[in-house]
């Protein structure tokens, strides 16, 4: 791994599920989602808005903009799961996420609100996945660019992509202090 994807990817990148997840395995990953909201407050507890402000690589996102990235995907995430528990592999839209991101109330908005959003939305969210069988978890949604995947699939990715940007914030606060 280069430096560069070292610092885009602090946590190795996402591995495609290769197959369906076990009972243990879900409610890992389930327990990731479950705890993010709680794990990004106590990150940017207390920071200024200079601190929310450093990027956590050089040309990266700030702080701030990667606390307003999460919730904003994982509504998706949220809402692509419940389309594929309720459908027969829909097709989903993406979403242009670095546009997304550059938008004002993503560049200078307050933190709380998103994480606001973030605690009341992984609530519904992990009561949702929480009661899904193996068979509702074998549903899958076709994505554009990844093709088929799996609820399974989408719970590991997003316990993953809570992972990943929480080590972003802890890069971007280490540098400070180095």
């Amino acid at each position: 791994m280069t430096e560069l994807d070292s610092l885009r990817y602090p946590v190795g990148r996402f591995e495609r599920l290769t197959k369906p997840l076990d009972a243990a395995a879900r409610r890992i990953h389930v327990k990731t989602i479950e705890d993010t909201p709680a794990r990004f407050r106590s990150l940017v507890s207390g920071l200024s808005d200079a601190q929310l402000e450093l990027p956590y690589r050089p040309g990266g996102w700030t702080i701030r903009q990667v606390v307003h990235h999460v919730p904003d995907s994982h509504l998706n995430a949220y809402i692509r799961m419940k389309l594929a528990a309720t459908e027969d592999t829909p097709t989903i839209r993406t979403y242009e996420e670095q546009l997304w991101a550059e938008l004002p109330e993503a560049r200078s908005g307050p933190v709380q609100m998103s994480l606001d959003l973030l605690e009341a939305l992984h609530r519904r969210w992990v009561a949702f996945m929480s009661r899904l069988t193996d068979a509702d978890c074998a549903r899958a949604y076709a994505h554009p660019d990844l093709g088929r995947v799996t609820i399974d699939e989408g719970i590991a990715m997003y316990a993953w992509h809570s992972r990943h940007h929480a080590a972003h914030i802890e890069r971007a606060l280490m540098a400070r202090v180095t």
